[in-house]
């Protein structure tokens, strides 16, 4: 294997950084426009939450394939073709017309985004070593929540300024120009078994899907993920509109209070691959039981709070704890797996908290329309955290891999 100069990982990873904080910021502008969007479509909230659910629902069904195609041919070019097409259906998100041609567009940007997690992963697994792999995996993951956290800083503003449909176009074009920026930067480091690449194994030793869909613990981890991400999904998604019409705030200050809760979100993500392997080897179990746990009861917290602040300094509880679990089930795989594999267990584990990124979106907002209030969507995440904590408590990771190395 030859080794990468270290420039040149570096700079991979910095840009993949910035493309993970540009998806989340595209994503995230859907939910600052939808009281703007409602008013103009006249949407109940059943309809909105079909329309952050119909992303959620492309972004999972392209988890898998986004992983095999990484795998197959390496990650540059799968990383490219995501990042152009995510930017121009979120241009395209301009051009609605009817509630049925924005969920159109929303499902169809969320098959253009979902290669992007498994590839970038793929791409940690090409330029660095595999015992460095969970740390800088968990890290570049942190851009999730930094991106999170810088979206409402951009988009409320260019909401207010430009509306909605100008603001889509704005961040749409600026994530073209940001596929041609990753595109002369980072050289393509080839297919895995090819020198450069960073990975050993030859590629007729590729794994087969099946090989990696009889591993228990993916699909453990996969259920984890997915109680975990219902929480994510469905705050990331309701919380603006909750400040806004149960809270009472106005738009302006919710772009300035919403990011909070991103900070510790980032600060538990960028740390939690160290923390994994550093206190919790071959007990990461006992992480995941603990964090989700205390994900559930911070968030019943922040449903009881009477004050905006002390709401703000449950939910960023809540994201901290939620963020270590984010951490373990991507840690785990690149840890664990052969480095064929990678980009196809990543996509398996991710495919829980897409699939979540469809459900609970949808369901809160079905919550919500039934019932008036946010008293009973709250119960259902609480639930979710539950669940989470139950499949966690019948994980083995003491374990050597969780595929055998090619003979």
């Amino acid at each position: 294997m030859t080794e990468l100069p270290r420039k040149t990982s570096v700079t991979a990873f910095v840009l993949l950084y910035i493309a993970y904080c540009i998806s989340y910021i595209d994503r995230a502008a859907i939910s600052l426009a939808l009281a703007q969007i409602g008013k103009d479509f006249n949407l109940q909230a059943a309809d909105l939450g079909i329309v952050i659910s119909a992303f959620f629902l492309g972004y999972a069904a392209m988890q898998v394939p986004g992983g095999w195609l990484s795998d197959r041919f390496g990650s540059k070019y799968v990383l490219i073709v995501t990042i152009v097409m995510w930017s121009l259906f979120t241009a395209f998100t301009s051009l609605a017309w009817s509630l049925t041609s924005l969920i159109a567009i929303r499902f169809i940007f969320g098959i253009a985004e979902g290669g992007f997690p498994p590839a970038s992963i793929r791409a940690v697994a090409e330029v660095f070593r595999k015992d460095s792999r969970p740390k800088m995996s968990a890290l570049l993951l942190s851009s999730n929540y930094a991106g999170s956290m810088v979206a409402p800083l951009i988009m409320a503003p260019l909401i207010l300024w430009l509306g909605w449909r100008h603001a889509f176009n704005a961040i749409g074009i600026a994530g073209i120009v940001f596929a041609v920026v990753y595109f002369v930067c980072v050289p393509y480091l080839g297919r895995p078994g090819e020198a450069g690449t960073g990975t050993a194994d030859k590629a007729e030793s590729r794994a087969p899907m099946r090989e990696l869909m009889k591993n228990p613990l993916l699909w453990q981890l996969m259920v984890v993920w997915f109680g975990l991400s219902c929480v994510n999904k469905g705050l990331d998604s309701w919380m603006p509109l909750y400040l806004l019409q149960q809270r009472g705030l106005d738009l302006k200050t919710v772009g300035v209070v919403a990011p909070i809760p991103f900070v510790m979100a980032t600060i538990a993500t960028a740390s939690g691959g160290w923390v994994m392997t550093t206190f919790f080897a071959e007990r990461e179990k006992y992480l995941l039981i603990g964090s989700s746990a205390l994900t559930g009861i911070f968030l019943y917290a922040m449903y009881k709070a009477e004050t905006i602040t002390m709401l703000i300094v449950f939910q960023s509880l809540v994201y901290f704890f939620k963020s270590f679990v984010l951490a373990s089930v991507v840690a785990l795989p690149t840890k664990l797996l052969r480095d064929d594999q990678i980009g196809s267990g990543i996509g398996m584990v991710n495919l829980g908290g897409q699939s979540a990124g469809f459900i609970a979106p949808v369901a809160i907002g079905f919550i919500v329309t039934g019932t008036g209030s946010f008293d009973a969507a709250f119960g259902f995440l609480v639930a979710m955290t539950a669940l989470s904590v139950v499949v966690a408590a019948t994980i083995n990771t003491a374990q050597p891999r969780l595929a055998p190395q090619p003979v």
